[in-house]
């Protein structure tokens, strides 16, 4: 089995493009990540690529081939769509590719753009994540569904408000310098705890923005690496997914996120680590609580214990277990089918030392990026090692 190198990474900026096409914002991700990479364009064998809503928003579908063609590849080109986990499942298969041996060198990355259309249209296209007949038509938006899922949480274990709220503020303080995160600013506890309440307890600052923005990465086998003398230093050695039901009211528990602990069941085994190996993460934050019910699924924290891991300074930038050193989805922003592939761009530049915050780290040698789907329903997950 050939392991799997990442030769480069890059992204876009962040936030709010409406005037600029997904073929335009994937070009420019592709672009930067094979620079980085130092791979012809000749040599990528496949491309492995995630979006969610680019056929409401652009109303495009047959997305491969067009994104492809942005990117200046003619390889055989897939859009794969899992949610919000669309960018972390393109990049499963990517793996899967290398390790079989089918392919030497693989383009990995994903887009979605949102701010084209109006709110309630980005929003109608983003509840597609969730089940039609059960939850949507009954009224349920996300804001609402993990709403009833940090209620769950603090009935069973307890909880506040502001141990949620110091989530978002450590994320924010995270994105600062970080050049291409939405939102480069911090925040205050207060400022979290007095914005206008969404679907309680979660408040407008407890939630992630919408987000345009695209990212790539380029992998390649050892042996390819090795051939070219290529600098790639990180290595993907662990890659797992999970599926959980996708309606709420068909799960066991609302606390409890099976389909990441699957997903991380299987990354741990392949990399042969424990959770206590990572040295830092990057975890899907699209609300607060969603951090929160990360930690605990991927083993790092028992159910109940990672209410107050930002509170209480664990997994600040300065803590025992960095998470979301990027800003994370909270700040750094979500264009959806980027955002498993965007997770990767910045633990790799941790890793290498060339990223904003990678002094916070400076002997990290393994990281972990946790990419979800809906309320969990997909998740995926990916163990990255600084290699010998």
């Amino acid at each position: 089995m050939q392991a799997v190198r990442i030769a480069g990474a890059g992204s876009t900026a962040f936030g709010v493009s409406p005037e600029r096409t997904g073929r335009d914002l994937f070009g420019e991700a592709a672009r930067i990540a094979i620079d980085d990479s130092g791979v012809p364009r000749a040599d990528v064998d496949r491309l492995c690529y995630g979006n969610f809503v680019g056929t409401v928003t652009e109303r495009q579908g047959h997305q491969g081939p067009l994104m492809a063609a942005a990117a200046g590849v003619t390889a055989p080109a897939t859009r794969y769509e899992s949610a919000c986990a669309s960018g972390g499942v393109a990049l499963k298969s990517a793996v899967e590719a290398v390790r079989s041996g089918a392919v030497d060198v693989v383009l990995v990355g994903g887009m979605e753009r949102m701010h084209n259309v109006t709110t309630e249209r980005a929003t109608e296209g983003l509840a597609m994540a969730a089940d039609d007949l059960y939850e949507s038509r009954a009224g349920v938006t996300f804001p609402g569904a993990y709403a009833l899922m940090a209620r769950a949480y603090f009935a069973e274990f307890g909880g506040t408000r502001a141990e949620l709220a110091a989530v978002a503020v450590k994320n924010h303080r995270n994105a600062l310098g970080n050049e291409t995160a939405q939102f480069q600013r911090e925040i205050t506890p207060t400022d979290v705890l007095e914005a206008p309440t969404v679907a309680d307890p979660l408040g407008l600052y407890d939630a992630c923005p919408i987000t345009d923005g695209a990212s790539a990465c380029v992998l390649v086998s050892e042996e390819y690496a090795a051939e070219h003398d290529l600098h790639a230093p990180v290595e993907i050695t662990g890659a797992g997914q999970g599926t959980d039901s996708l309606a709420l009211q068909q799960r066991e528990s609302l606390t409890r996120t099976p389909a990441t602990t699957r997903a991380a069941t299987t990354a741990y085994d392949e990399a042969d680590i424990a959770p206590g190996d990572v040295d830092l993460l990057e975890v899907h934050d699209c609300f607060t609580i969603a951090e929160v019910l990360a930690l605990e699924g991927l083993g790092l924290y028992d159910p109940g214990a990672a209410i107050d891991a930002a509170a209480t300074g664990e997994t600040t930038a300065d803590g025992d277990l960095p998470v979301n050193l990027s800003g994370g989805l909270k700040a750094k922003g979500h264009p959806v089918g980027a955002t498993g592939v965007s997770q990767v761009v910045e633990l790799t530049k941790l890793l290498r030392g060339d990223h904003v915050n990678s002094d916070a780290v400076p002997d990290a040698t393994v990281a972990l990026a946790h990419n979800a789907g809906g309320t969990v329903a997909s998740a995926t997950v990916h163990v990255l090692e600084v290699c010998a």
